[in-house]
């Protein structure tokens, strides 16, 4: 959409006497006051969403040329490109979306509260429905009678450690590490053992916090522990940024980088990353849901996020081949202690203050 400038060459915001549309001064582009609604939403939601120019000619070196951006921005050409920080939060916040909303419902079929298993809420059951539609070497009981042996097989594996963990686990909703009926009854019967017998004090906290769950949401409970989960994961991930950028920083101490342009980096591999995977999330959404399809299409995507992400080192790090796939190894190790770490935390903390 045509942006409509001022004639007057005074800045509204600072009172400068500009040269260009931009004032030098302040930055403010010289825009007329009394714009079109159609105008004003148009630049409130490119300034917010950077639905402009400088995202897609950010995007093409983003997915095809790793290690480009970060070493572009820290050369200072930065201006025709989207800035990394803005461009991860809008990135994560569309990956995230996808990955929680795929639609998709687990290969295990699920169990009411009394202890019964609806097929339809099963997409294994499902597809296998449709599979048996397409023989027509078996009759119609035939049929029926391989996809009640399935579902009876599904709900052997939910039951098989008994009738009790089974109704702690779903009934429940979060699975209580013990018999008892009560919280206070667990406590009595705690105290009565010796100290070095009773449990620890993380199990009695865990414990304490799954009663609470039971009592405030019923069966409810997983799925509103889950969803606290989902809702901690993306502020889990930037977080974790500045730890992998402490890690390249260990690990490439010799290229005597700022930590801020390890963070750079970080920033960018990550962008790529989530925009990715949102990429094959979109297009597993739209083909046919096949195994055999999801395998290829997940293996092909592995080894390109795998060889992106050392290509990317090599660029910006500039070291040979070797060390380079070394280095690689050690941050994949180091990256995957962190994150192990930071999701335990985040499954402490959504269990403590939910």
């Amino acid at each position: 959409m045509k942006k409509h400038y001022r004639q007057e060459k005074d800045c509204l915001n600072c009172g400068t006497i500009l040269e260009g549309k931009y004032c030098h001064n302040c930055g403010q582009e010289n825009l007329e006051l009394k714009e079109s609604f159609g105008h004003m939403m148009n630049h409130a939601i490119s300034d917010y969403f950077h639905f402009d120019h400088q995202f897609f000619h950010t995007l093409k070196p983003l997915l095809f040329k790793p290690g480009f951006l970060t070493n572009e921005y820290i050369n200072g050409r930065r201006a025709q490109y989207l800035h990394p920080v803005k461009m991860y939060i809008f990135i994560s916040i569309v990956y995230f979306l996808l990955l929680f909303n795929t639609g998709r419902e687990s290969d295990f079929v699920k169990i009411d509260e009394n202890g019964k298993t609806p097929a339809a809420t099963s997409k294994h059951i499902d597809s296998l429905r449709r599979s048996l539609a397409k023989d027509h070497n078996l009759s119609a009981a035939q049929k029926t009678k391989i996809v009640n042996d399935e579902i009876k097989h599904k709900a052997d594996l939910k039951t098989k450690a008994g009738p009790d963990t089974v109704d702690r686990n779903f009934k429940s909703g979060l699975l209580i590490i013990t018999a008892d009926s009560s919280y206070k009854q667990y406590i009595a019967k705690q105290q009565k053992l010796p100290e070095s017998k009773q449990d620890s004090w993380f199990a009695k906290l865990y414990n304490k916090k799954a009663f609470d769950y039971k009592t405030k949401y019923g069966t409810r409970s997983k799925e509103v522990f889950y969803e606290e989960v989902r809702h901690n994961i993306p502020k889990m991930m930037f977080l974790m940024l500045p730890l992998f950028a402490l890690i390249l920083k260990i690990t490439f101490w010799r290229n005597k980088k700022f930590y801020v342009e390890h963070l750079i980096f970080a920033f960018h591999l990550h962008c790529f990353i989530f925009i990715f995977l949102a990429m094959l999330i979109l297009l597993l959404k739209i083909t046919p849901e096949n195994e055999t399809w999801i395998g290829i299409v997940n293996l092909i995507g592995g080894i390109y996020m795998m060889w992106y992400a050392y290509k990317a080192l090599k660029v910006v790090y500039q070291r040979s081949t070797f060390r380079t796939i070394t280095k690689f190894i050690g941050i994949y190790i180091s990256d995957m202690v962190v994150f192990i770490f930071c999701f335990s935390l985040v499954l402490l903390v959504s269990a403590l203050l939910l």
